[in-house]
């Protein structure tokens, strides 16, 4: 094992460090006004290309992401790679649904999906929906965060006896996000992306250099992992796919892509652009980290080779996988250097932490504060609301992860996504079409959302030996088919909203419904930065939404 004191001390240092440029970040590009949620929730719509780069990558590729996609490999072989070709999918799609999303939004002066869906279909229900699920769909993914952290300080022995012990290094961490997210908004992130974006590469390009000469080569290692696989009785399980799990790699991977640029965190990044270049810039250059996440899944496989042992699970009898990658760089590592890795995992998390806070509090400031609870509320007073929510989001994630089983809180996840998935006609399609009636989709989404929670609850874990919500991969014999192949809920959840909601809207068509009033137009899709409708957008956004 290697001197866990060097690594506390270089890991704190670097935490502490990062934590100051939190606190410091409130005066970078200062704005005149902070209470205002272009300010605190948007960083003034003002980052430029690098700005972004490091923020949306900062933001998508998590703490969570570098531990448990190679706990994944390490556990399960190739199907832990559906992380790969997903992140490669998604960019397409950012390029063409997020610009729209960012002209219209820029245009209107709109901060969350919610208050376009609200302004498209003029149906303030289907704005709640679509808020909620934004909400109900991050808190998990906030607290998935903080395993990534907890995994590295079991690995370095940071532990106590009780619950409350156990977990004091993660509230102090998160008071401290806290602070200065309250104080300095999206801004603090964002500066502190440039340290863990570099960080994480400089880490994971030492790693797949110097780990295959260590270990002998990536023969060696991949000769190692088919070893263990073929040793297994899971049927699922290899360094390649087969027949088992092949629709489910293909269903989650297109199915995640999907929903990750739903997630409300993922839209706040691309918001806080100046203008359409910048998002066309980065769309072409973001696939870099999908490179990088190939080299960091690659590291489950380096631990098998190199005979990791994953520490003990919360419950006796189990074991930790998300330690797999921690105790690979204390072991094959020098100290000072795992410290290194340590505090990159570590900080790697305040980063999409702190986006997520935002953003679900905005959500409920924009979408429920403002819509049902006080109409007429100020820019400051909807910038004072969304800071102490956020806070309540944070306290919500640390309470997760003292009160939960840590492996509920991975499955809560797998469930955010097919939950977001849900918006998916509503905010993406709604982007390209105003076909749809807003009756249908409300009866898509609520199709959607119910037959994907029933998939969900016949879903056991065999592993916790929960019955129910034990994952994402639904078996298709429960619809009655021969075969042992599963599938992704969300893919199929997701495709019958779409019919539903299809099927509505034609028969709201037919019958004459009243629909509501498209509040947007068609050149509102391609408004860019000096748009000179844009400062009449953000300074009274009813107005110009009512003249339109």
């Amino acid at each position: 094992m290697g001197d866990h004191i060097t690594e506390i001390i270089v890991f704190t240092f670097l935490f502490l460090l990062v934590s100051v440029m939190g606190f410091v970040a409130a005066r970078w590009r200062a704005p005149k006004d902070m209470l205002h949620l272009d300010e605190w929730g948007l960083g003034g719509r003002s980052f430029g290309g690098w700005i972004t780069w490091f923020l949306i990558g900062g933001d998508l590729y998590t703490a969570y992401t570098f531990v448990a996609v190679p706990a994944l490999l390490f556990s399960a072989g190739a199907a832990g790679f559906f992380a790969v070709p997903y992140t490669v999918i998604i960019y397409p799609l950012f390029f063409l649904v997020l610009i729209r999303l960012w002209s219209v939004s820029h245009r209107h002066g709109f901060v969350t999906p919610a208050d376009f869906v609200r302004t498209r279909f003029g149906s303030p229900t289907l704005a709640l929906l679509v808020a909620i699920t934004g909400i109900v769909a991050t808190m998990p993914y906030i607290a998935l965060q903080l395993i990534g952290i907890e995994a590295v300080l079991k690995t370095m022995g940071v532990t106590g006896e009780g619950v409350l012990a156990r977990h004091a290094p993660i509230i102090v961490a998160f008071a401290i996000l806290a602070a200065y997210t309250y104080q300095s908004g999206l801004r603090a992130p964002a500066l502190i992306a440039f340290v863990k974006d570099t960080l994480i590469w400089i880490v994971i390009l030492v790693a797949v250099i110097y780990l295959p000469f260590k270990l002998g080569g990536w023969g060696d290692i991949f000769d190692a992992a088919d070893a263990k696989f073929s040793a297994s009785p899971a049927p699922n399980d290899g360094i390649t796919l087969n027949a088992n799990n092949q629709l489910q790699y293909i269903t989650l991977a297109l199915g995640s892509a999907l929903a990750l640029f739903l997630y409300p965190h993922s839209i706040t990044g691309v918001l806080a652009s100046k203008n359409r270049n910048v998002i066309k810039r980065n769309m072409s250059a973001l696939p870099a980290y999908s490179f990088l996440l190939g080299l960091i899944a690659l590291l489950g496989y380096m631990a098998i080779a190199a005979g990791v042992k994953p520490l003990p699970g919360a419950k006796e009898g189990t074991v930790d996988s998300n330690t797999v990658v921690p105790l690979l760089f204390d072991q094959q590592f020098p100290a000072w250097f795992a410290g290194i890795a340590f505090a990159a995992i570590g900080i790697g998390a305040l980063v999409p932490a702190a986006i997520m806070s935002i953003a679900a509090a905005n959500l409920f400031t924009r979408n429920i504060y403002k819509e049902y609870l006080r109409k007429d509320a100020t820019h400051a007073q909807e910038a004072n609301v969304s800071k102490i929510v956020s806070l309540v989001v944070k306290v919500g994630a640390v309470a997760c992860i003292i009160f939960l089983d840590p492996q509920f809180s991975i499955d809560l996840q797998l469930i955010g996504g097919v939950i977001i998935l849900q918006t998916a006609p509503a905010v993406a399609l709604g982007l390209f079409t105003r076909w749809f009636h807003r009756g249908g989709l409300i009866a898509g989404w609520a199709a959607g959302m119910t037959l994907g929670m029933w998939m969900l609850y016949q879903i056991p874990n065999a592993a916790s030996g929960r019955k129910h919500f034990g994952g994402s991969a639904f078996p298709l014999s429960e619809f009655g088919f021969d075969t042992t192949r599963t599938i992704y809920v969300g893919f199929v959840a997701v495709a019958v909203n779409l019919l539903v909601a299809v099927l509505v809207t034609l028969v709201l068509r037919a019958t004459k419904t009243p629909d509501g009033v498209d509040g947007t137009r068609s050149d509102d899709y391609f408004a860019d930065e000096g748009d000179p409708r844009l400062e009449k957008a953000r300074t009274n956004p009813d107005e110009l939404a009512s003249s339109t």
